[in-house]
């Protein structure tokens, strides 16, 4: 520091005792009405102005798009992926039923709601018809069904004298009809796999939707619900989570490198243009107000946390050293020292 950024002998005077007096403020029982009060203070100021004109809409954008390419990738995140998977392993410390946590009508609720999704599910089923691939698999799907119903039927004609033998000539000739291995029904579909394949994916389309559309759907939902709320939630377990861990990773980065994207960058900007529309006229208090979060709830949670952060600064001496390098260009300035001179 040159001589002339260095206080005089009383502008230091005064320089420890206005760090002295902060550090005071910041000491014993004297913390928690200091931060109260700053906290209560930030509040009360900037409640009087619209979040518009606090916040920079272009400083959000910028900040959100750089969230979005660089904290979902970060070792961080990894971290708590990694965390959160061994707490499903290890599951509750006390196992408790699943239905305390959820409730059934809210899961009916979720149900109908799914369920009358189905005209939505149906147009995009009917996009699968575009894809050989997926014809290809539902004609050998459902030529394993057909190939399954014939067994059991033969299955049973067995056990009824002379059925039997005639069973089994009809099934031999089905066989023949619709071809060898997993393709009979495709065979017997179309001329080529491309028409046997989309007929298959649009019946089984129309079955798909029919059974969702079934009223037993529902209760067998909510049957199979009923059963898993009764089981007490406990951990998956290691092997559980050794398996799962691949898949955990895979999915941890898709989702990074998704949201890296600049496609995603720019839907980013959409909404926080989108919340500046919606809620950049209110206050501050009027959008905890909207949150449902209570002002004294906030300052009382900040009043909580505050004092481990400022011990842990003042025992480290790092706090004092803030505040002396933070006022100590002050009493520095020339301004300062023509008044004390």
């Amino acid at each position: 520091m040159s001589t002339s950024a260095v206080p005089g002998p009383l502008a230091q005077q005064l320089l420890d005792a206005q760090v002295a007096f902060h550090l005071r403020r910041l000491s014993g029982e004297r913390l928690a009405a200091t931060v109260t009060e700053l906290a209560e203070g930030a509040l009360e100021a900037s409640g009087h102005h619209p979040i518009g004109d606090l916040v920079d809409p272009g400083a959000v954008r910028e900040i959100v798009a750089r969230a979005l390419a660089t904290v979902p990738g970060s070792a961080a995140v990894g971290g708590f992926v990694e965390l959160a998977s061994e707490v499903l392993a290890e599951g509750p410390a006390e196992p408790y039923p699943l239905g305390d946590v959820v409730d059934r009508d809210q899961v009916a609720a979720v149900l109908d709601e799914l369920l009358a999704l189905s005209p939505a599910l149906e147009r995009a089923l009917e996009r699968l018809t575009a894809s050989p691939l997926v014809g290809t698999m539902a004609s050998r799907f459902m030529g394993r069904i057909v190939g399954e119903v014939l067994q059991a039927n033969k299955a049973v004609a067995d056990k009824v004298p002379g059925l039997g033998s005639l069973m089994s000539f009809g099934t031999t000739a089905a066989s023949r009809m619709m071809g060898a291995a997993d393709k009979q029904f495709e065979g017997l579909l179309g001329d080529t796999v491309g028409k046997g394949g989309t007929f298959a994916v649009r019946r089984l389309n129309r079955i798909v939707i029919e059974t969702l559309r079934d009223p037993t759907t529902r209760e067998a939902v909510l049957q199979v619900w009923d059963l898993a709320a009764a089981q007490q939630v406990s951990g998956m377990g290691d092997e559980a989570r050794e398996e799962l861990s691949g898949v955990v990773g895979a999915v941890h980065e898709l989702v990074a490198s998704t949201l890296a994207h600049e496609h995603v960058a720019r839907l980013g900007d959409a909404v926080v243009d989108a919340f500046f529309e919606r809620f950049g006229g209110y206050t501050p208090t009027e959008l905890l107000d909207e949150l449902d979060l209570r002002r004294e709830d906030l300052v009382a949670d900040v009043v909580r946390i505050a004092p481990g952060v400022v011990d842990a600064l003042r025992e480290s001496g790092d706090l004092e050293r803030l505040l002396r390098e933070q006022l100590e260009p002050f009493y520095a300035s020339s301004e300062v020292r023509d008044l004390l001179s």
